[in-house]
């Protein structure tokens, strides 16, 4: 997976911020065995608490060998990580990606979806204290990829840099606290409802 965005900034992991990286290409065999530790380890934190799972019981799940665990990452914390910016990288650019038009900035409606399917996944990092982490790390996917798309669909027109990068910020903070909202509340309300109502918000707001 590429990090190459959120190597250029500084995030909390556990421990401390996590040390630059010099960037990969990735390749489809890297890419295969990313996916297969990635996939072990989230298995394995559904059957026990995170701090339990070691980079052994990863590699035995996972069938890969300790140095080839190595290349692609520094410790299981890393891992944990990495598992979350795919899915940050993937929602926050998503529109953009399939050139969506509309004036939707962020896919809200089926990144909250996606999210209410993976409840179990959710209480199992706030039970190990790891919130924090998904949240420090998707305000910067977040205010990346709406910045992008405010001056995609140029709304409002012709923003300065730094004001689109400040309503973008902004917007990014509202929709995470508006996901911490609708969660706590037990993900009542329908997905599509959600997208509604963020973002009339977001653009009553930017008149």
């Amino acid at each position: 997976m590429s990090r190459n965005q959120s190597s250029k900034s500084q995030h909390r992991a556990g421990q401390g911020v996590r040390p630059e990286k010099q960037p990969r290409k990735t390749d489809e065999r890297t890419r295969r065995t990313r996916e297969r530790l990635g996939s072990a380890f989230v298995a394995l934190i559904h059957e026990k608490p995170i701090e339990d799972v070691t980079v052994q019981n990863v590699l035995d799940r996972a069938s890969v060998g300790r140095s080839t665990f190595y290349l692609h990452f520094r410790d299981k914390n890393d891992l944990l990580l990495s598992q979350l910016e795919i899915f940050l990288e993937t929602m926050s650019t998503a529109l953009s990606v399939r050139r969506e038009v509309s004036n939707r900035v962020v896919p809200v409606a089926e990144m909250f979806e996606h999210i209410k399917n993976q409840r179990e996944l959710y209480r199992i990092l706030a039970g190990a204290g790891r919130l924090h982490d998904f949240f420090d790390l998707a305000q910067g996917y977040f205010a990346r990829g709406i910045e992008r798309r405010l001056k995609e669909i140029q709304r409002p027109p012709t923003p300065t840099q730094a004001e689109c990068a400040a309503r973008a910020c902004a917007l990014a903070g509202s929709l995470l606290s508006l996901l911490r909202w609708w969660l706590d509340r037990g993900a009542k309300e329908p997905p599509g409802e959600m997208d509604k109502l963020f973002h009339r918000m977001a653009w009553n707001g930017l008149q």
